[in-house]
């Protein structure tokens, strides 16, 4: 199982330096950042967030609170043999990363979906892409971009699948691999959850699995670059919830662009 664990680091390793020219060459990373901004600058924006801040916080806490009553001290004895005196800081810092994660997961999956198809569908109509927007909901009149959204008549069908939370947190302890482990983390999930911030998108679009998995593999490097960018930010404690409709306004912006280019 270590051969195969090994093994399957080294392929990993190999695959993101072959791609990190595309990933840097595209730009795409960045917006995660510009999601930040324009999140910042649009209050419209900032409803679909509102609307669910207090049962995100509410879990969060809950989350925290039981991870570390069940699982902080088990980690720290494991830690002693690895990180010595500072095992204790360790171990939080993991427990930390761990919270956030399921509470990630878990708030995606049951209490976000709506609210941040919302957040993607407003960006878009913020940016002047209406008729996009119109494939999958109704869209009314109006100056609020979050108010012009009327009823779906397209949802999005892909949630966070449970082998993607167990995945995440099996990938975890790479984080206390100095330099390299949380840049290899970074990129292990960041190329899985690339293709998923745009998963509105192709469902707008109308593309079918075949059409939109051509699209991604043409687009590895630019996809891989999004992930990683998105999934470092909302692996920040107690502020991921937030990050996830930054990270949404910014695959939103990335869309847009990207419509703009095709006409």
């Amino acid at each position: 199982m270590d051969d195969k664990v090994k093994k399957a680091l080294l392929d990993e390793a190999s695959h993101a330096q072959a791609i990190a020219q595309d990933v840097a060459i595209s730009g795409a990373y960045l917006y995660p950042l510009k999601g930040i901004i324009y999140f910042a600058y649009h209050k419209d924006l900032w409803r679909p967030f509102l609307s669910r801040a207090g049962q995100t916080v509410t879990l969060g806490l809950s989350v925290t609170s039981a991870m570390f009553f069940f699982t902080y001290v088990p980690q720290v004895a494991i830690m002693a043999f690895t990180s010595g005196p500072l095992a204790p800081f360790s171990a939080a810092l993991l427990v930390l990363s761990e919270s956030s994660t399921i509470t990630n997961f878990l708030s995606r999956s049951f209490v976000l979906e709506e609210a941040l198809t919302d957040t993607f569908d407003g960006t878009l109509v913020a940016s002047g892409h209406e008729s996009l927007v119109a494939e999958g909901r109704q869209i009314k009149t109006g100056n609020d971009a979050i108010a012009r959204l009327g009823k779906m008549v397209k949802r999005p069908l892909d949630r966070m699948k449970p082998q993607a939370l167990l995945r995440t947190l099996i990938y975890l302890p790479l984080n206390l691999i100095p330099m390299v482990g949380t840049a290899l983390y970074a990129y292990t999930q960041g190329k899985k959850l690339g293709p998923v911030a745009h998963t509105r998108y192709f469902q707008l679009k109308g593309w079918s699995e075949k059409e939109k998995d051509a699209w991604v593999e043409k687009n590895r490097g630019a996809y891989t670059g999004l992930g990683m960018a998105s999934f470092v930010l909302e692996m920040i404690p107690f502020a991921s919830i937030g990050f996830a409709f930054t990270n949404t306004v910014g695959a939103a912006l990335w869309a847009a662009d990207l419509e703009k280019a095709r006409r």
